[in-house]
Protein backbone atom coordinates (compact mmCIF):
# COMPACT_ATOMS: atom_id res chain seq x y z
CA UNK A 1 0.00 0.00 0.00
CA UNK A 2 1.02 3.89 -0.19
CA UNK A 3 1.25 6.39 2.39
CA UNK A 4 -2.12 7.59 1.54
CA UNK A 5 -3.75 3.88 1.65
CA UNK A 6 -2.14 3.66 4.81
CA UNK A 7 -3.48 6.55 6.30
CA UNK A 8 -6.76 6.07 5.51
CA UNK A 9 -7.82 2.50 4.93
CA UNK A 10 -10.53 1.08 7.00
CA UNK A 11 -9.82 -2.60 5.68
CA UNK A 12 -8.30 -4.22 8.86
CA UNK A 13 -6.93 -7.12 5.92
CA UNK A 14 -4.94 -4.41 4.42
CA UNK A 15 -3.62 -2.76 7.98
CA UNK A 16 -2.29 -6.75 8.30
CA UNK A 17 -0.76 -7.16 5.30
CA UNK A 18 2.24 -4.37 6.30
CA UNK A 19 2.14 -4.94 10.28
CA UNK A 20 5.28 -7.16 11.71
CA UNK A 21 4.34 -10.54 12.85
CA UNK A 22 4.57 -9.61 16.94
CA UNK A 23 2.11 -6.76 16.74
CA UNK A 24 -0.48 -9.19 15.09
CA UNK A 25 0.26 -11.55 17.61
CA UNK A 26 -0.76 -9.35 20.21
CA UNK A 27 -4.38 -8.61 18.18
CA UNK A 28 -4.31 -12.47 18.66
CA UNK A 29 -3.65 -12.37 22.49
CA UNK A 30 -6.38 -9.90 22.49
CA UNK A 31 -8.75 -11.83 20.66
CA UNK A 32 -8.16 -15.62 22.67
CA UNK A 33 -7.24 -13.58 26.18
CA UNK A 34 -3.67 -14.86 25.80
CA UNK A 35 -4.87 -18.21 24.46
CA UNK A 36 -6.93 -18.94 27.15
CA UNK A 37 -10.29 -18.81 25.27
CA UNK A 38 -13.53 -16.76 25.32
CA UNK A 39 -16.60 -17.66 25.42
CA UNK A 40 -17.73 -15.85 22.10
CA UNK A 41 -14.33 -17.28 20.37
CA UNK A 42 -14.86 -20.75 18.28
CA UNK A 43 -12.45 -23.38 20.16
CA UNK A 44 -11.28 -24.77 16.64
CA UNK A 45 -10.45 -20.48 15.80
CA UNK A 46 -8.85 -20.00 18.83
CA UNK A 47 -6.55 -22.85 18.57
CA UNK A 48 -5.79 -21.60 14.93
CA UNK A 49 -5.03 -18.73 15.92
CA UNK A 50 -3.04 -19.76 19.34
CA UNK A 51 -0.69 -22.13 16.89
CA UNK A 52 0.23 -19.64 13.98
CA UNK A 53 1.23 -16.91 16.43
CA UNK A 54 3.30 -19.46 18.74
CA UNK A 55 4.94 -20.13 15.27
CA UNK A 56 5.42 -17.09 14.07
CA UNK A 57 3.84 -17.57 10.72
CA UNK A 58 0.57 -15.86 9.31
CA UNK A 59 -0.98 -16.97 6.48
CA UNK A 60 -3.23 -14.63 4.14
CA UNK A 61 -6.28 -16.91 5.44
CA UNK A 62 -5.10 -16.34 9.24
CA UNK A 63 -5.01 -12.41 8.72
CA UNK A 64 -8.68 -12.69 7.17
CA UNK A 65 -9.32 -15.03 10.48
CA UNK A 66 -8.35 -12.28 12.42
CA UNK A 67 -10.02 -9.54 10.73
CA UNK A 68 -12.94 -11.53 10.77
CA UNK A 69 -12.68 -12.29 14.43
CA UNK A 70 -12.10 -8.38 15.13
CA UNK A 71 -15.22 -7.72 13.55
CA UNK A 72 -17.15 -10.23 15.35
CA UNK A 73 -16.34 -8.86 18.48
CA UNK A 74 -17.38 -5.33 17.35
CA UNK A 75 -20.84 -6.45 16.30
CA UNK A 76 -21.38 -7.85 19.68
CA UNK A 77 -20.31 -4.75 21.39
CA UNK A 78 -22.33 -3.16 19.17
CA UNK A 79 -25.81 -5.29 19.58
CA UNK A 80 -25.77 -6.11 16.30
CA UNK A 81 -25.27 -9.95 16.24
CA UNK A 82 -27.19 -10.57 12.84
CA UNK A 83 -24.34 -9.59 10.67
CA UNK A 84 -22.36 -13.34 10.32
CA UNK A 85 -19.30 -11.42 9.87
CA UNK A 86 -19.47 -8.71 12.00
CA UNK A 87 -19.87 -5.13 11.59
CA UNK A 88 -17.20 -2.79 9.31
CA UNK A 89 -14.10 -1.27 11.02
CA UNK A 90 -15.16 2.31 11.09
CA UNK A 91 -17.91 1.11 13.12
CA UNK A 92 -16.21 -0.47 15.71
CA UNK A 93 -13.89 2.59 16.20
CA UNK A 94 -16.43 4.78 16.48
CA UNK A 95 -18.22 2.84 18.98
CA UNK A 96 -15.04 2.90 21.13
CA UNK A 97 -15.16 6.51 20.72
CA UNK A 98 -18.73 7.34 21.34
CA UNK A 99 -17.85 4.82 24.32
CA UNK A 100 -14.86 6.48 25.98
CA UNK A 101 -16.70 10.12 25.40
CA UNK A 102 -14.70 11.43 22.45
CA UNK A 103 -16.21 14.07 20.39
CA UNK A 104 -15.73 13.72 16.25
CA UNK A 105 -17.77 14.22 13.54
CA UNK A 106 -17.00 12.59 10.35
CA UNK A 107 -13.47 12.96 10.75
CA UNK A 108 -11.52 10.46 8.98
CA UNK A 109 -10.72 7.05 10.71
CA UNK A 110 -7.22 7.41 11.71
CA UNK A 111 -7.80 11.01 13.15
CA UNK A 112 -10.60 9.12 15.68
CA UNK A 113 -8.10 6.50 16.28
CA UNK A 114 -5.81 9.43 17.29
CA UNK A 115 -8.50 10.94 19.62
CA UNK A 116 -9.07 7.58 21.41
CA UNK A 117 -5.18 8.00 22.33
CA UNK A 118 -5.25 11.00 23.43
CA UNK A 119 -8.84 10.52 25.72
CA UNK A 120 -6.88 7.28 27.08
CA UNK A 121 -3.42 9.11 27.98
CA UNK A 122 -5.41 12.36 29.14
CA UNK A 123 -7.18 9.84 31.59
CA UNK A 124 -3.97 8.41 32.52
CA UNK A 125 -2.53 11.69 33.72
CA UNK A 126 -4.90 12.30 36.72
CA UNK A 127 -2.65 9.70 38.17
CA UNK A 128 0.30 11.40 36.92
CA UNK A 129 2.56 13.96 38.93
CA UNK A 130 3.49 17.03 37.36
CA UNK A 131 7.08 15.82 36.02
CA UNK A 132 5.68 12.61 35.30
CA UNK A 133 3.30 14.71 32.52
CA UNK A 134 5.76 16.93 31.35
CA UNK A 135 7.92 13.65 30.65
CA UNK A 136 5.28 13.04 28.49
CA UNK A 137 4.47 15.82 26.90
CA UNK A 138 8.13 16.34 25.89
CA UNK A 139 8.07 13.49 24.42
CA UNK A 140 5.45 14.16 22.10
CA UNK A 141 6.60 17.74 21.49
CA UNK A 142 4.71 19.89 23.93
CA UNK A 143 6.42 22.62 24.94
CA UNK A 144 3.78 25.17 26.09
CA UNK A 145 0.26 25.33 26.57
CA UNK A 146 -2.47 26.89 28.72
CA UNK A 147 -2.48 26.68 32.40
CA UNK A 148 -6.39 26.72 32.39
CA UNK A 149 -8.16 23.61 32.99
CA UNK A 150 -6.78 20.45 32.33
CA UNK A 151 -4.06 22.01 30.70
CA UNK A 152 -1.84 18.51 30.26
CA UNK A 153 -4.91 16.71 29.07
CA UNK A 154 -5.93 18.97 26.34
CA UNK A 155 -1.75 19.09 24.98
CA UNK A 156 -1.25 15.88 24.28
CA UNK A 157 -4.87 15.29 22.54
CA UNK A 158 -3.49 18.18 20.55
CA UNK A 159 -0.60 16.75 20.03
CA UNK A 160 -2.50 13.86 18.58
CA UNK A 161 -3.98 15.60 16.24
CA UNK A 162 -0.65 17.02 14.91
CA UNK A 163 0.33 13.64 13.27
CA UNK A 164 4.06 12.65 11.87
CA UNK A 165 6.08 11.87 15.08
CA UNK A 166 3.81 13.05 17.91
CA UNK A 167 1.45 10.87 16.84
CA UNK A 168 3.36 7.73 16.43
CA UNK A 169 4.73 8.12 19.94
CA UNK A 170 1.57 8.51 21.18
CA UNK A 171 0.30 5.26 19.92
CA UNK A 172 3.09 3.01 21.29
CA UNK A 173 3.20 4.60 24.58
CA UNK A 174 -0.41 3.96 25.19
CA UNK A 175 -0.18 0.67 23.21
CA UNK A 176 2.95 -0.48 25.12
CA UNK A 177 1.29 -0.14 28.42
CA UNK A 178 -1.75 -1.59 27.80
CA UNK A 179 -0.35 -4.12 26.35
CA UNK A 180 1.29 -4.26 29.44
CA UNK A 181 -1.53 -4.00 31.61
CA UNK A 182 -3.74 -6.59 29.78
CA UNK A 183 -1.17 -9.13 28.60
CA UNK A 184 1.28 -8.59 30.73
CA UNK A 185 4.01 -7.74 28.29
CA UNK A 186 4.86 -4.87 25.98
CA UNK A 187 5.00 -4.68 22.71
CA UNK A 188 8.30 -5.44 20.72
CA UNK A 189 10.16 -1.98 19.09
CA UNK A 190 13.05 -0.42 19.32
CA UNK A 191 13.03 2.48 21.03
CA UNK A 192 15.54 5.08 22.36
CA UNK A 193 16.46 5.37 26.09
CA UNK A 194 14.45 8.67 26.52
CA UNK A 195 11.44 6.66 24.83
CA UNK A 196 11.48 4.07 27.04
CA UNK A 197 11.59 6.30 30.08
CA UNK A 198 8.67 7.84 29.00
CA UNK A 199 6.99 4.51 28.31
CA UNK A 200 7.66 3.45 32.21
CA UNK A 201 6.19 6.43 33.43
CA UNK A 202 3.21 6.07 31.67
CA UNK A 203 2.69 2.39 32.48
CA UNK A 204 1.15 2.28 35.82
CA UNK A 205 -1.17 5.52 35.22
CA UNK A 206 -2.54 4.03 31.63
CA UNK A 207 -2.97 0.48 33.03
CA UNK A 208 -5.16 2.21 35.78
CA UNK A 209 -6.75 4.24 33.16
CA UNK A 210 -7.97 0.76 31.93
CA UNK A 211 -9.20 -0.98 34.26
CA UNK A 212 -11.45 1.89 35.71
CA UNK A 213 -12.84 1.57 31.99
CA UNK A 214 -13.42 -2.13 32.80
CA UNK A 215 -15.60 -1.17 36.14
CA UNK A 216 -17.54 1.37 34.22
CA UNK A 217 -21.47 0.27 33.46
CA UNK A 218 -20.67 1.32 30.17
CA UNK A 219 -18.20 -0.57 29.32
CA UNK A 220 -19.28 -3.60 31.26
CA UNK A 221 -19.75 -5.92 28.16
CA UNK A 222 -17.20 -8.60 27.69
CA UNK A 223 -17.01 -7.46 23.98
CA UNK A 224 -15.31 -4.07 24.91
CA UNK A 225 -12.49 -5.80 26.84
CA UNK A 226 -11.39 -6.94 23.05
CA UNK A 227 -12.70 -3.89 21.13
CA UNK A 228 -11.07 -1.08 23.06
CA UNK A 229 -7.15 -2.60 23.24
CA UNK A 230 -7.64 -4.21 19.44
CA UNK A 231 -8.56 -1.00 17.97
CA UNK A 232 -5.44 0.90 20.30
CA UNK A 233 -3.18 -1.53 18.59
CA UNK A 234 -4.69 -1.52 15.23
CA UNK A 235 -4.07 2.28 15.53
CA UNK A 236 -0.29 1.83 16.79
CA UNK A 237 -0.28 -0.78 14.01
CA UNK A 238 -1.17 2.12 11.30
CA UNK A 239 0.75 4.55 12.81
CA UNK A 240 3.69 2.41 12.44
CA UNK A 241 3.37 1.64 8.82
CA UNK A 242 2.91 5.30 8.27
CA UNK A 243 5.90 5.73 9.70
CA UNK A 244 7.99 2.76 7.96
CA UNK A 245 6.58 4.65 4.69
CA UNK A 246 7.83 8.58 5.84
CA UNK A 247 10.64 8.35 7.84
CA UNK A 248 13.84 7.47 7.94
CA UNK A 249 16.42 6.41 10.04
CA UNK A 250 19.57 7.97 11.74
CA UNK A 251 22.65 6.86 10.96
CA UNK A 252 24.24 7.02 14.09
CA UNK A 253 21.65 6.71 16.83
CA UNK A 254 18.88 4.59 14.80
CA UNK A 255 15.89 7.12 15.84
CA UNK A 256 12.98 8.10 13.08
CA UNK A 257 13.98 10.65 11.53
CA UNK A 258 11.06 12.76 9.13
CA UNK A 259 12.33 12.64 6.03
CA UNK A 260 13.01 16.23 5.12
CA UNK A 261 15.06 16.18 8.70
CA UNK A 262 18.65 17.83 8.18
CA UNK A 263 19.22 16.87 11.50
CA UNK A 264 18.54 13.95 14.05
CA UNK A 265 16.50 15.27 17.22
CA UNK A 266 17.86 12.62 18.93
CA UNK A 267 21.25 13.21 18.87
CA UNK A 268 21.75 16.11 16.22
CA UNK A 269 24.26 13.87 13.64
CA UNK A 270 23.59 15.29 10.08
CA UNK A 271 21.43 13.46 7.68
CA UNK A 272 22.91 11.14 4.81
CA UNK A 273 23.22 12.92 1.98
Amino acid sequence: MNLQDVISTTDIEKLLAVSDVDDISALVNYLTDNGAGRLALDGDVCKRLVAARDTGRYSAGDRELIAKEVRLFGGNSILNLFRKDGVPYQEIVEDVAKHLKVNFGKDPINVIEQEILGKILSRAFEQMSEEERKIILDELGVTSFSTAGPAAAIATICAAKAGGFATYKLAAIVANAIAKAILGKGLSFAVTGQMMRTISVAIGPIGWAITALWTAADLASPAYRVTVPCVVQLAYMRQKAIMALSAKTCRNCNASMVCTSRFCSECGTPAAA
